[in-house]
């Protein structure tokens, strides 16, 4: 476990230093990290800012996104995020092109099949999940990763 929290940590840092995530703080960084489970204005505020998206306050971040169907139905700034939600969410705000499923749903169930299927989510995970902030900021950093091999 002190590995997987290690790996975490670095791949934060890396993100932070790879991306625009200007400002974000450490102390931001090591709350998202410590946060057991997400909620929906935390992680688009985020997501939106490490894509180069949108940098508003929390609320504005999550109306944006909401806007842009970027979100599941349904959801509310505080609701817990679901894994296959963030899917969505992550797929809409990096432009990450899917299959034909996805192209055609824009759902958050196929969202999530195109990421285990390009190895960003990993091992065996229930896709109604709740998200920590370590489960985020490890899928941001794939998607970072990728992105820049590219």
């Amino acid at each position: 476990m002190d590995k997987l929290k290690k790996a975490i940590f670095i791949i934060a840092i890396l993100a932070a230093i790879a991306s625009p995530l200007y400002s974000q703080t450490a102390e931001k960084l090591e709350i998202l990290l410590n946060e057991p489970k997400i909620i929906w204005s935390d992680a688009a505020a985020f997501v939106l800012e490490a894509a180069d998206v949108y940098t508003g306050n929390q609320d504005d971040s999550f109306y944006f996104a909401l806007e842009k169907n970027w979100l599941p139905k349904n959801v509310f700034p505080g609701d817990s995020v679901r894994l296959n939600g963030l899917a969505l969410l992550l797929m809409q705000s990096f432009d990450i092109k899917g299959g034909i499923f996805y192209s055609i749903s824009k759902s958050p169930h196929h969202a999530y099949r195109e990421l285990v299927y390009k190895n960003i989510i990993r091992g065996a995970v229930d896709p109604d999940m709740p998200v920590s902030g370590q489960q985020l900021l490890l899928l941001i950093g794939r998607i970072l990763s990728i992105k820049e091999q590219s």
